[in-house]
């Protein structure tokens, strides 16, 4: 059906009230209704299947429906599944549905700790731990005794290559 954008657009939702309660539709509708006639004859089309849904009836099911029903879930039931895989299957598909969150709480816990401990550094071991205890006096004497050291090589190193 060919529609302006203009005046039809969200015209599906509006149709479907008009059909189901008319006194709940504004008079704009009902003017646009009554002037465009794709809108007219969508709404026609909807008055069509309503009144052949008014006229279908449910079939009556047979007399012994649910004792077979009962008697064939009974049998399902008592069988043993084929394999291990045939049970966690029959488990995941048959059975209560409160299985999957204590699952999905417990992978959620490990990607969160092994997330975390990616982002903390723990699996850094290299690391060399900082002393404790030292005062920084203590340690910057002993960085000026390893410079004064470092200072002794350097000087009997230089020392060597002049005299050669």
């Amino acid at each position: 059906m060919k529609r302006t954008m203009n005046n039809c657009t969200g015209m599906e939702k509006k149709l479907a009230g008009m059909l189901l309660d008319p006194g709940t539709v504004n008079a704009k509708v009902t003017t646009h209704v009554d002037g465009c006639e794709s809108c007219q004859a969508e709404l026609d089309e909807l008055r069509a299947t309503m009144a052949l849904l008014d006229t279908w009836e449910a079939p009556e099911p047979g007399p012994y429906f649910m004792t077979r029903l009962n008697a064939r879930l009974a049998e399902e039931r008592e069988a043993p599944p084929a394999s291990w895989m045939e049970r966690l299957r029959a488990r995941f598909a048959y059975g209560p549905q409160m299985h999957a969150r204590p699952l999905a709480a417990m992978a959620l816990t490990v990607m969160l700790l092994v997330g975390g401990g990616a982002y903390l550094g723990v699996t850094n071991w290299d690391r060399p731990a900082p002393p404790q205890g030292q005062a920084t006096v203590v340690h910057d004497l002993q960085l000026l005794d390893n410079n004064a050291q470092l200072l002794d090589q350097l000087e009997s190193i230089s020392g060597d290559t002049d005299s050669n």
